[in-house]
């Protein structure tokens, strides 16, 4: 690896200067600001998502962003974990390394980085789910993240579906980012591995996959609901499942839209699973 693309934090690095800029700004200092105040959430959402970035944490996960083909804006890790990504580094030879002491990148990061290094990285366009569709087998199952607002459900549910061969994700317009730190941590990078798309509308985008031959089944304690042995036993070619949101599960729109209503039995007088554990449960119990 050359050390042409190493750039050394000095120990009083400063955040606040860095927060001032602006996705316009050019040079180091914008790079680096892309690891800046990655703690306050609200504003990282709104930002990564704005200016087309992501953020990936921990030296395996920048691996597998890398793999899956994404192009890395800079890198950001304490000197000892340099041994960790010397051949990705060295494949991106023009790409600024912020190397410097566990203290230094504290300061600037918000937190201590304890699972090795950061990495920025530009995003990919989204592809339709028609893309998606046509680019799935002809027995494919695909999910539905409709509402969910914490991104380690949402992180752990595309676990799941890569665990599972599910074939695809949507993700509703109002759903947490998958892309968001935090998602993609918890995902262990399976976010790079399963293909996922935002919906444009929900839930009228119900309709689009019915057309492509998919039946949409959710996740719901409502009535008229069939377990979900009963819904595996129907074995469908091409079948949606739909997962709601943490609080409220799925609004009426959208149980009104569903082909299916589907239930898991629960015992000892528990009513239902948190949405990434029933995620799991139906993903392999329609393998």
């Amino acid at each position: 690896m050359s050390g042409s693309n190493l750039r050394w934090l000095p120990e009083d690095a400063d955040p606040r200067e860095l927060a001032n800029l602006t996705a316009d700004d050019d040079g180091d200092a914008a790079l680096l600001a892309d690891f800046a105040r990655l703690t306050d959430a609200a504003l990282r959402q709104k930002q990564d998502v704005e200016r087309g970035r992501f953020i990936a944490e921990t030296t395996l996960v920048v691996k597998r962003a890398l793999a899956a083909g994404y192009r890395p804006r800079s890198f950001f890790l304490a000197e000892k974990h340099l041994p960790d990504l010397e051949e990705e580094l060295t494949a991106w030879p023009d790409v600024p390394v912020f190397v410097g002491s566990e203290r230094a990148l504290e300061r600037i990061a918000g937190f201590h980085l304890h699972r090795g290094g950061l990495a920025s990285f530009w995003r990919k366009p989204l592809p339709s789910v028609g893309e998606l569709a046509s680019r799935a087998p002809s027995r494919s199952r695909v999910a539905i993240l409709d509402g969910l607002v914490d991104h380690t459900n949402v992180g752990a549910c595309f676990r799941s579906a890569a665990a599972m061969g599910v074939d695809a994700v949507l993700v509703t317009p109002d759903c947490a980012d998958p892309l968001y730190r935090r998602a993609i941590r918890v995902s262990m990078g399976t976010v790079f591995q399963v293909p996922w798309t935002r919906l444009a509308a929900w839930p009228s985008g119900v309709e689009e996959l019915q057309a492509e031959g998919y039946v949409v089944a959710g996740m719901t304690l409502g009535a008229g609901s069939i377990t979900l042995d009963e819904l595996v036993a129907q074995d469908h070619d091409r079948l949606a499942l739909v997962f709601g949101n943490e609080g409220h599960g799925l609004s009426a729109a959208t149980e009104a839209a569903l082909d299916r209503r589907v239930i898991i039995p629960m015992m000892a007088g528990v009513d239902s699973l948190n949405v990434a554990a029933s995620s799991a449960v139906a993903f392999y119990a329609t393998r």
